[in-house]
């Protein structure tokens, strides 16, 4: 690998896809890039983000059909990281909206910078980090 790799995509499984297209693009505001149906494998993909697939990373929401149990999240996974301008007013915006958010808007500890957790649907943990 060299310099010139670039970060694609990041997988996550989904059971319900339509209340996670809700959670990431209406509540945290990204766009949904592309969604391709496939009968024969009964999934699908979801590719959401805030910027085009050529330009920026993206999350790839993975919904298996058959798949009626929640997933076991694990203790590998830690959470995806997204930057808002304000993130008192997102947090209040996503609790109105019935979103968890396990940890309210503080400084980081050993630091300075303004974090919050959400939780998608599916209880992904998305960090919040605000930035100007």
């Amino acid at each position: 690998m060299t310099s010139t790799g670039r970060l694609l995509h990041t997988m996550i499984r989904v059971i319900d896809l339509e209340k996670s297209l809700d959670f990431y693009t209406r509540l945290l505001g990204m766009t949904l890039l592309r969604r391709t149906d496939y009968p024969s494998g009964r999934f699908t993909l979801a590719f959401v983000g805030y910027d085009q697939e050529a330009v920026g990373a993206v999350i790839e929401l993975t919904h298996n059909w058959d798949q009626t149990e929640p997933y076991v999240l694990g203790s590998g996974f830690g959470h995806i990281a997204i930057g808002v301008p304000d993130i008192h007013g997102a947090c209040q915006r996503l609790a109105a909206a019935g979103v968890p958010i396990p940890r309210p808007p503080g400084p980081m500890k050993h630091g300075g910078t303004v974090i919050a957790f959400a939780e998608d649907p599916d209880g992904y943990r998305i960090e919040l980090i605000e930035r100007p």
